[in-house]
């Protein structure tokens, strides 16, 4: 493929992620940090939230297994994840973060426990996404014009 056809799809791709409800203007903000200097800048933000977020999901599987549940707890922990997944832009995850804590403040453990397998799930699709949008970029700017 071209290298106008693959800037065209990854530019689809890239609005899909919006259109869909993926990502909000956070990720724009990140993007325009994005220079020459660092080309790469939100693929390395992304991935530092990939492996901060990996912690602190752990940390709410452990706390959802502790009886009786500590609400306060996984509160503060669903609140640091929620800060995360704002700063890259996440907005479906972070939609799910809002519904988990209000499960929280209404000491709801069901609906803490259903919420949060949502919230896993959006952050799977939503990394899958990301790393076919993030590949499809790096095939863009290496491919040959012609």
């Amino acid at each position: 493929m071209d290298r106008n056809n693959l800037q065209r799809q990854v530019a689809y791709t890239r609005r899909s992620l919006f259109d869909q409800g993926y990502l909000d203007d956070q990720f724009i903000q990140l993007e325009d940090l994005q220079d020459d200097a660092n080309p790469n800048f939100v693929e390395e933000i992304v991935t530092l939230f990939y492996s901060d977020s990996s912690r602190l999901i752990h940390s709410i599987e452990q706390a959802l297994e502790n009886r009786p549940l500590d609400f306060g707890r996984l509160d503060n922990y669903m609140h640091q994840f929620k800060g995360s997944c704002s700063s890259i832009g996440a907005k479906k995850v972070k939609s799910e973060c809002t519904q988990f804590r209000e499960y929280c403040n209404a000491e709801n453990a069901e609906g803490c426990t259903r919420t949060f397998q949502q919230v896993k799930q959006e952050l799977a699709i939503l990394r899958r996404k990301l790393e076919a949008y993030f590949q499809l970029a790096r095939q863009a700017g290496g491919a040959q014009a012609g």
